[in-house]
C-alpha cells in the first residue's frame, strides 16, 4: 500500500475509534430538508444552508434560453470568460494554439474567471469526466459535447476554487453536471431554429423514459442534434479580414493569391522584383518575362500591391456544422434500505467540420513554413518557370500561390465517447450516528479521427518544381506561375493527399468517500468527510505519416503520447461553534486538506479554511481561503512541436516608412537592426500571420494558487410574505485568485514588441529571422510564467412576486465586475505586468470586459408564460490596436410559452428569438477570425426557434 493509502487507512481507523465519543453526543434538531452533498463540499448538508457560492441551472432554465448546447448556456454565466464553442473555426487558419491540446475543433469548453478552461474542473455526478479529443492534440479540458443533453437534470457551478475538495484543475471553480437517475414515464422534446438570414438551421431532439419496479429504477434515453453552418461570406462583419470592410485595401488579406506573388532577384539584371500576374493564363501556358522590362507590355507580370492580395474570408465558417447522436442509461437498485448500486453508461458520437480557404502554397527562404518548403528550388528546367533561371536562395525570397483549384481546406472530425460509472453507496450505523459511504469506479474513452482534404506533400512539391529530369514516374511538373486553372487535376493528384489524424484519451478512476458526524460541539456535531482516489489518464495524438515526416504544407505536427497516475486522499471538517446567540444565529468553521502523489509532478498537499456566520437567520456572511493546484496535462507535458500562426504586426516591418507606414522610433530601428533586420528599411512583413512554434515541456511544474473569497447573502424575511413579493435574495461575493507558475506560452506579439522596444535578450532569443528580415519563426514552448492575478465581484439578485390575477412575475439578475486581471510574465531582467481588464487581447481571442450582466424577467399565468432577457457586456479596448474600442453590447432575448388546455398538462410549446434587435458584435481588428471575439459575443443575426415538449 502506498503512502497515501496508508495515511487514509490510518485516518479511517482513527475516525472509527472516535465512535464511542460520538455515541454520547446529542442528535441535532431534525431538519425537514434532507441533507445532501452539494457541490463544493463532500459533507452532507441542507441545501438551504447556502454554505457555498453555488450557481444552479435547471432544465427549465435551460429551456428558457432557447439554446441547444449546454456549453452555450454555461458560457452566458457572467463569471464565464468563454471557451471553445460552435463559433470557433480555427482548424486550418491558425494551427495549434499554445496550450499543448490542439485546436479542439468542434469541442465545447467552459472557462471561469478568464483563467482558461484548463483551470475549471468539470464533474458529472461528482465524478471526473474524460478529457476531450479532436485529433489535433491531447487537451487537458473536458469537451461538454461528450455529455448527452437528455441525461442532464441540472448543473451546479461553484464559483470559487476547490482543489482541496476535488483535486487538480479546480482553481477557478467547478462545474458539476447532475444526471437523471430516477424518472417516471416518458419525456420528449424537439426544437428547431435558425437565423433570420435563412442559414444556421439547427434541430435538437431528446427522449428519456424511466420506471421504478420494486427496488429497481431505470432511466434510458438519447438525443439527436444537427447544426448547419453559417458562412463568413453571409455576414457583413466577416466579408474581409478587416471588420465590416469591403476590400483588401483595409488590410489583412493574404499574399498567397491565385495569380501568385513572386519576390525574385534576377541574377542577370540585378533587379529585385515583387510581382504578380496581370491575368490568369490557360493551363500549360508559361507566362512571358522580359528581364529588361519585367512589368511592361511584353511581360505577363505587374507590381504586387495591396489590392492584389487574396480575400480568404468567404470560405470560412462563422458557425461550424455539427451533428451528435447520444445514448445513455442509468440503473439504480436498492439492495437494502441502506445499500444502493447505481450504474450509468453513455455514448456520444459527434461529427463536426471546420473549413478554411484553399491552401496558400508558400515556398522559398522567406516562406516561414519551418519545413522543407522553405528550401525548395524552382529549377530553370521546370517547363512553367518563366524567369529562365533557377529560383533558389539568393535568386528568390518567396513565391505564394493559392491552390484555388483544390477547393477549400476541409476538416471533418468524428469523435466517439463512451463512459461507464458504477457507484455503490450506503450508510453505516454507529451508535446513534449515521455515516454515509460510497465507492465509485469510472472507465471512459474519447477517440477522435480527423480527415483533412486540401493539403499537399512538400516532398512531391519539391520534386514537381525541381529539375525536369527528376520528375519521372507518376510525377507531374507543377505550374505555380499561370494563375487560376493552370494547376491541373493531374498536378493536384500528384502533390495532394488526404490527411488522416487520430487522437485518444482514456480515464480510469476509483474513489471512496466516507462522511458523517463525529462528536457534539456546543452548536451541533463536528462533521467530517474523508476519501481516497486513484486515477489514471493516458492519451495520444498521431498525425498523418506525411505530417509526422515534416512534409505537410499546412500545420506541422509530431506524435505525442503520455500517461499520468495519481493517488490522492482528502479530509474535510465542519465545526458549528455557536448558535442562537445575539448577533450569532449560527457560526461554523470548516477546513479541508488534500494530499496527492503524481507520477509526473511528485507529491504535495493543499489546504482550505472557511467560516460561515449568520448574524441573523436571514443573513449569511461567508469567508474562505484556499490553496489551488493544477498538474500539467498530457498535452502540456508531452505535446510535440507544432505551429500557431498568430496575427501579429511586426514592429520592425517598414521601420523607415518607405512603404507608406509610420517610421519607427530611433530606438526601435536600432534594436531591429541589431536583431537582423536590414538597415536599409527594405523589410516589409509579407503576411499578417507569423509562425509561433509551440510545444509541450516535460519539465513543467504544477500550477499553484491562493484564493480568497468573501460573500454576503441576504434573504429578507419581509420578502417571503409581502404584498409585492413572495421570495427574494441578494448575494454579493468578492473573489481574489493569485495563480503562480502559470503554464502557458508567452505571447508572440509581446515577444516581438519587447525585442524591438527594449532589446530584451530573452524575447529576442526566441525570434528567428531570414536574411531579408522576415520572421521565420518564434520559438515559444510552454513554460511556467510568473503568474496571473484576478479579482472580481459578483452580484446576484432574485425576486418573485405573489400570484396575482394576471399571473406571477420573477426576476433574476447576475452580474460580474472584473476588478483586475493581470498577467505577470518573465523578461530578461525579471518580470513585467500586463493588465488585461477592460481590454481585448486578440489572437488567441479573449475579451476581458469589466462588467457582464444578465437580467431575466419571467411571467407565468395559467397555461401561458413568457421570458425576456438582457445580456450586457461593457466596452473593451484592443491592446494590439490602441485606437480601436469595442463598444458595449446589450443582447435582448424573448420567449413565449403555452401549455394548451386541450392537450392536458403534458404538452408545452415555446417560440423565441435570441438577439431580438439583431445586434452585430463589435468589430475587432486583432481578433483571429471573422473579426469578432467568439468567446464574448453572439454570432451576428437574429436566431428564431420553436420548441415542443411532452412530459407524461
Amino acid at each position: 500500500m502506498n503512502r497515501i493509502g496508508q495515511g487514509l487507512l490510518s485516518l479511517f481507523l482513527t475516525t472509527v475509534a472516535a465512535a464511542p465519543m460520538a455515541a454520547a453526543a446529542q442528535t441535532p434538531e431534525d431538519n425537514s430538508v434532507e441533507a445532501v452533498v452539494v457541490t463544493g463540499s463532500r459533507i452532507r448538508v441542507s441545501p438551504l444552508d447556502k454554505s457555498q457560492a453555488v450557481f444552479q441551472i435547471g432544465q427549465d432554465d435551460i429551456a428558457k434560453t432557447g439554446l441547444t448546447s449546454i456549453v452555450d448556456v454555461l458560457q452566458r454565466v457572467p463569471s464565464a470568460g468563454g471557451g471553445l464553442n460552435s463559433k470557433f473555426n480555427n482548424s486550418g487558419n491558425f494551427g495549434n494554439p499554445p496550450d499543448g491540446g490542439g485546436v479542439g475543433a468542434g469541442s465545447a469548453e467552459l472557462d471561469l474567471r478568464y483563467l482558461g478552461s484548463r483551470r475549471t474542473l468539470v464533474l458529472v455526478d461528482g465524478q471526473r469526466w474524460v478529457g476531450g479529443a479532436a485529433a489535433s492534440g491531447v487537451p487537458g479540458v473536458v469537451d461538454l459535447n461528450t455529455i448527452p443533453s437528455a441525461m442532464i437534470r441540472n448543473v451546479e457551478i461553484l464559483q470559487e476554487g476547490a482543489s482541496p475538495i476535488y483535486g487538480s484543475d479546480a482553481i477557478a471553480g467547478v462545474v458539476n453536471i447532475i444526471t437523471r437517475d430516477r424518472q417516471q414515464g416518458l419525456e420528449l422534446s424537439a426544437q428547431v431554429g435558425g437565423y433570420g438570414e435563412g442559414d444556421g438551421f439547427a434541430q435538437d431532439y431528446n427522449i428519456s423514459w424511466g420506471a421504478t419496479e420494486d427496488k429497481t429504477s431505470i432511466v434510458v434515453g438519447g438525443g439527436y442534434f444537427k447544426q448547419k453552418s453559417v458562412l463568413s461570406a453571409d455576414r457583413d462583419i466577416s466579408l474581409f479580414p478587416s471588420p465590416f470592410s469591403t476590400s483588401c485595401l483595409d488590410g489583412g488579406c493574404s499574399s498567397g493569391t491565385p495569380l501568385g506573388r513572386f519576390i525574385v532577384s534576377d541574377p542577370n539584371t540585378g533587379r529585385d522584383l515583387d510581382v504578380t500576374l496581370k491575368a490568369a493564363l490557360a493551363a500549360g501556358v508559361r507566362p512571358t518575362y522580359n528581364p529588361l522590362d519585367p512589368t511592361g507590355a511584353s511581360s505577363s507580370f505587374k507590381n504586387f500591391t495591396t489590392a492584389d492580395r487574396f480575400n480568404f474570408q468567404p470560405y470560412n465558417y462563422i458557425v461550424t456544422p455539427s451533428e451528435r447522436v447520444s445514448l445513455f442509461g442509468t440503473v439504480t437498485h436498492d439492495f437494502t434500505d441502506s445499500i444502493k448500486l447505481k450504474v450509468r453508461g453513455s455514448y456520444v458520437q459527434r461529427k463536426s467540420a471546420n473549413q478554411a480557404a484553399p491552401l496558400p502554397l508558400f515556398v522559398g527562404p522567406d516562406a516561414g513554413n519551418g519545413n522543407l518548403l522553405d528550401t525548395v528550388s524552382v529549377d530553370a528546367t521546370n517547363p512553367y518557370n518563366p524567369f529562365g533561371f533557377t529560383l533558389t536562395t539568393g535568386t528568390y525570397a518567396f513565391v505564394g500561390r493559392r491552390l484555388i483549384e483544390a477547393g477549400p481546406r476541409h476538416y471533418a472530425q468524428t469523435v466517439d465517447t463512451w463512459n461507464v460509472n458504477a457507484s455503490l453507496s450506503g450508510d453505516l450505523k454507529l451508535a446513534d450516528k449515521t455515516w454515509y459511504w460510497d465507492v465509485n469506479a469510472t472507465a471512459s474513452r474519447n477517440h477522435a479521427e480527423q480527415s483533412f482534404t486540401g493539403n499537399v506533400n512538400a516532398a512531391r512539391v519539391q520534386q514537381a518544381l525541381g529539375p525536369l529530369s527528376g520528375c519521372t514516374g507518376s510525377c507531374v511538373p507543377l505550374n505555380i506561375f499561370g494563375g487560376v486553372g493552370s494547376i491541373t487535376p493531374a498536378m493536384l493528384g500528384f502533390i495532394g493527399f488526404t490527411q488522416q489524424d487520430v487522437s485518444q484519451q482514456e480515464l480510469h478512476d476509483f474513489t471512496a468517500n466516507l462522511t458523517g458526524d463525529l462528536f457534539a460541539l456546543p452548536a451541533g456535531p463536528l462533521a467530517f468527510a474523508a476519501g481516497y482516489e486513484h486515477r489514471q489518464t493516458k492519451g495520444y495524438f498521431q498525425p498523418d505519416a506525411v505530417v509526422a515526416a515534416g512534409l505537410s504544407a499546412d500545420i506541422p505536427a509530431q506524435p505525442a503520447k503520455g500517461e499520468i497516475k495519481v493517488d490522492e486522499a482528502y479530509l474535510e471538517l465542519r465545526a458549528p461553534l455557536l448558535a442562537d446567540l445575539p448577533l450569532v444565529h449560527r457560526l461554523e468553521v470548516s477546513a479541508a486538506g488534500r494530499w496527492f502523489d503524481y507520477s509526473t509532478s511528485g507529491r504535495d498537499s493543499i489546504y482550505k479554511a472557511g467560516v460561515n456566520w449568520r448574524p441573523a437567520e436571514d443573513l449569511l456572511v461567508r469567508a474562505s481561503w484556499g490553496q489551488g493546484f493544477r498538474a500539467p496535462s498530457i498535452g502540456e507535458l508531452f505535446g510535440a512541436a507544432s505551429r500557431f500562426d498568430q496575427e501579429i504586426v511586426d514592429p520592425c516591418s517598414d521601420m523607415l516608412g518607405l512603404s507608406g507606414g509610420t517610421p519607427a522610433s530611433a530606438t526601435v530601428r536600432a534594436n531591429c537592426i541589431a536583431a537582423g533586420v536590414p538597415a536599409s528599411g527594405s523589410y516589409v512583413q509579407l503576411n499578417p500571420q507569423l509562425s509561433v512554434i509551440t510545444s509541450g515541456n516535460d519539465t513543467l511544474k504544477p500550477e499553484t494558487s491562493e484564493s480568497t473569497n468573501f460573500s454576503i447573502v441576504w434573504e429578507p424575511k419581509a420578502l417571503k410574505d409581502a404584498s409585492w413579493a413572495s421570495n427574494g435574495s441578494i448575494e454579493l461575493a468578492y473573489s481574489d485568485i493569485e495563480l503562480d507558475s502559470a503554464i502557458q506560452a508567452l505571447s508572440g506579439e509581446s515577444l516581438l514588441a519587447r525585442c524591438a522596444e527594449l532589446a530584451d535578450s530573452l524575447a529576442c532569443s526566441t525570434i528567428t529571422r531570414t536574411a531579408s528580415g522576415q520572421v521565420a519563426a518564434i520559438t515559444n514552448p510552454l513554460i511556467n510564467i510568473g503568474g496571473i492575478q484576478t479579482r472580481a465581484i459578483d452580484l446576484n439578485l432574485l425576486w418573485s412576486s405573489p400570484t396575482y390575477d394576471f399571473g406571477r412575475l420573477s426576476l433574476r439578475s447576475y452580474s460580474t465586475f472584473l476588478l483586475e486581471y493581470t498577467e505577470i510574465v518573465p523578461t530578461a531582467t525579471g518580470f513585467t505586468e500586463i493588465p488585461r481588464e477592460g481590454t481585448e487581447r486578440g489572437s488567441p481571442d479573449q475579451a476581458y470586459p469589466k462588467t457582464k450582466t444578465s437580467l431575466t424577467v419571467d411571467w407565468d399565468w395559467k397555461a401561458w408564460g413568457a421570458s425576456a432577457s438582457a445580456r450586457y457586456l461593457s466596452s473593451v479596448k484592443e491592446t494590439a490596436a490602441a485606437d480601436n474600442k469595442l463598444a458595449s453590447r446589450t443582447y435582448i432575448d424573448a420567449q413565449l410559452r403555452w401549455k394548451p388546455d386541450f392537450l392536458g398538462d403534458t404538452t408545452a410549446l415555446a417560440f423565441g428569438v435570441n438577439n431580438l434587435f439583431d445586434k452585430d458584435p463589435p468589430g475587432c481588428i486583432s481578433c483571429g477570425l471573422n473579426n469578432y471575439d467568439p468567446n464574448a459575443y453572439d454570432a451576428p443575426g437574429r436566431y428564431f426557434y420553436f420548441r415542443l415538449s411532452y412530459k407524461q
